[in-house]
């Protein structure tokens, strides 16, 4: 990374990682959704801004079950063989969002391989059934890979989804230790291709830094992005979710994070949102804002 711009792991977490994450915010919300049985992948993944998200009641919906078919170290979704789907979870969706008042859904899922279309005819249905009860409403898809099938990725594009959004996580060398099960250059596949199926549609990615990643490493990425017209980006710092997960290397500085972002703006980007707590959906509805 950036010349002098991280922080030896060998001292205790640096200062600006310093924040009080309090699990047990708007406790009112966290009922609200369990009655209506829906994950949020703010708790599965322990996301440090969840105390800031909840107060704001903003929430990502964790659709498709809690179980992931792959096998990302960095990651802290469960891994294994999934349940059965549950073809009511849309609608309660779409419920919750009435009931919340939410005007920017942001829906993801687990990587689910088993299933012929990867999910994809799910995310198109939640986006149908939030839309049906208010045409308004603004929602952002977060996908896998559905495999590089382009039929599964021109379903979420047809959904009627604002953004389509797909991490590329880090960069191709560490693939194989961190995304395990993942491809880089299908992930890129994703990206562009829908792009080219609907110019309209906002795209999207995020990266993590502090997994090993070199700062020229990082560049190429960036120049591979534009040069497929991604639209949006968010680049925050890896942070482990428990001891079982992929080490940390490195605490990236806010002045890498800034470089980065003014780096990324310089190329092309629209929109880039960068700094050691951003995660793919912090702030998401502010990405197309003025645009």
């Amino acid at each position: 990374m950036v010349s002098g711009q991280t922080s030896s792991l060998s001292c205790s977490k640096p200062a600006w990682l310093k924040k009080n994450i309090n699990l047990s915010l708007n406790h009112k919300l966290k009922t609200r959704l369990r009655n209506l049985s829906l994950n949020t992948v703010c708790e599965e993944s322990r996301c440090p801004n969840i105390s800031e998200c909840f107060s704001k009641q903003v929430a990502t919906f964790l659709i498709l079950g809690d179980v992931c078919t792959r096998g990302c170290s960095f990651c802290l979704i469960g891994k294994g063989k999934p349940g059965q789907l549950d073809f009511n979870e849309p609608q309660r969706i779409a419920q919750a969002a009435k009931l919340l008042n939410l005007n920017y859904l942001v829906i993801t899922s687990p990587t689910r391989d088993d299933l012929l279309d990867g999910g994809a005819a799910i995310f198109v249905e939640t986006v149908r059934e939030i839309l049906a009860l208010d045409p308004k409403k603004r929602v952002e898809l977060l996908i896998p890979d559905f495999l590089g099938k382009k039929d599964s990725i021109e379903k979420v594009v047809e959904s009627g989804a604002e953004t389509i959004a797909h991490n590329l996580e880090t960069v191709p060398k560490l693939y194989k230790k961190v995304r395990k099960g993942a491809s880089y250059r299908r992930s890129l596949f994703v990206l562009e291709t829908t792009k080219k199926l609907n110019q309209r549609i906002f795209t999207k990615t995020g990266l993590m830094f502090g997994l090993g990643e070199k700062e020229k490493e990082v560049k190429r990425v960036l120049a591979d992005l534009n040069s497929i017209g991604c639209d949006f980006l968010t680049l925050g710092q890896y942070l482990p979710p428990s001891r079982n997960n992929y080490p940390l290397k490195s605490y990236v500085h806010p002045d890498t994070f800034d470089y980065f972002k003014n780096y990324a703006l310089k190329l092309g980007f629209k929109n880039v949102i960068s700094g050691p707590y951003v995660r793919s959906s912090y702030m998401a509805h502010l990405m197309s804002s003025g645009l």
